[in-house]
This record gives C-alpha cells, structure tokens and sequence, in this order.
C-alpha cells in the first residue's frame, strides 16, 4: 500500500541525525517537523530566516506572523533565532546546511532534479530551491512515484526545466526508498504491502534490485 503524506514524513525524518542542521522544502518535507525521533536534536531552517522552526502549531498556538517559507504557520523550538532572508540564504550558500529535504516533480538516474516549472502551468517560480541543491551535499528527495495517471517520476532523463544537475542521491517515494549510484537507482526499502515487481514497472530509470529488499519501519 503506498504511503500517506504523513507516513513520508515520518520515514523521512528518520533520516535526521543528532546535530544536523535542516532544511525543510514546501510540501510533504515541513511534515517532518512534526516526527523528529526521540534523542535526536536538530536545528529546522527556513529559508525566510528562522532557525530552530518547531512542530506545526496547535489552534491556540496559532501566531499569523509567525511562518516558514512556504507561508504556513509555525512555531520556533528552544533557542531559535530570526533573521533576515540574506542572512539565511548566505548560511545555504556557504554549505552550512547539512540536510536538505526537498519535494520534485521528476528525478533522474543522473542525480538532476525539476521541482520548479511545468511549461504551460502557472508556477510561483524556484523560490530557494537553486541555492538549496547547490549548497547542500545531502539532499533527499520525497514524492510521489508516480503521476496521478501512472505516469513513473524516477526517469532515465528529467523532461522537465532542472533545478539541479547531479545532485541528489536518495529519494523517498509513496512506494520506495531509492540511493542514485552511477547512473542508476539502487532499491533499499519498500513501502509495506508494495512489491518489488510494482516499483519496478513504475520506474522508467535503470533500476537495480537486491536480493533483498526489506519493507519500510516507523519509529
């Protein structure tokens, strides 16, 4: 069964590790605040200038001038601290961030991402997606696997404007965990109840298939 939103959210946020420091995408990435496992202290940032971005707030938590990038309310976690939007983009650029979580439309087997523009739809822009893959060193990637009309994500070759060109190494789909290792994607995990057989019919991209491949945990 593929994953819900909150469930890759809440696998993805296994990926945080004691110390790092966080970048959160627009999307399914800022419902990781919300799973950070227990024992582990990360700082969130948001490229609007928060660092130390909390869980999504309860109703009476609320504060409208309080927001992420992506203009949803949030909290600040203990010790955050608020500054100008050059300030946050001079710590993406300078490579101070160590994870980046980003949403996509395509990925290839090349490492490229499009997460920004579809031709012939009306698309905000990048935002600070460009500065993100090109300042972070790990970058993982949630979405879909596929299209809504079945249509694979995880491409021999993005058709889409890049936003990155080989940067990105793991991707988290509503089906699988993938690494992207010369020049092709390495199952790791399967979402529980998807076959192997399934995620292969709906990755376009060379897909190389262990000899075991274990069904995703949540903590």
């Amino acid at each position: 069964m593929a994953l819900t939103r909150e469930q890759l959210a809440q696998r993805v946020a296994q990926e945080f590790q004691d110390g790092y420091y966080i970048n959160l995408g627009i999307g399914i990435p800022t419902l990781a605040a919300n799973y950070i496992p227990e024992g582990v202290e990360v700082m969130l940032q948001s490229e609007n200038g928060l660092l130390g971005m909390g869980p999504f707030p309860r109703e009476d938590e609320v504060d409208p001038d309080l927001i992420n990038a992506g203009k949803q309310t949030v909290t600040m976690a203990r010790g955050a601290a608020l500054f100008s939007s050059a300030d946050s983009f001079a710590m993406i650029r300078g490579g101070h961030v160590d994870l980046t979580v980003l949403g996509a439309f395509e990925v290839d087997c090349q490492g490229n991402i499009a997460s920004y523009m579809i031709p012939g739809k009306l698309i905000k822009g990048m935002g600070g997606a460009m500065d993100l893959v090109a300042g972070a060193d790990n970058i993982i990637v949630t979405m879909t696997h596929a299209s809504k009309h079945g249509e694979s994500k995880l491409l021999r070759e993005c058709t889409l404007p890049l936003t990155g060109r080989g940067c990105i190494k793991r991707v988290l789909t509503d089906l699988a965990l993938v690494d992207i290792e010369d020049g092709r994607f390495i199952l790791r995990e399967r979402a529980p109840g998807v076959s192997v057989e399934e995620i292969a019919r709906l990755t376009a991209g060379e897909l190389v298939i262990p000899e075991v491949v274990p069904e995703m945990t949540f903590r």
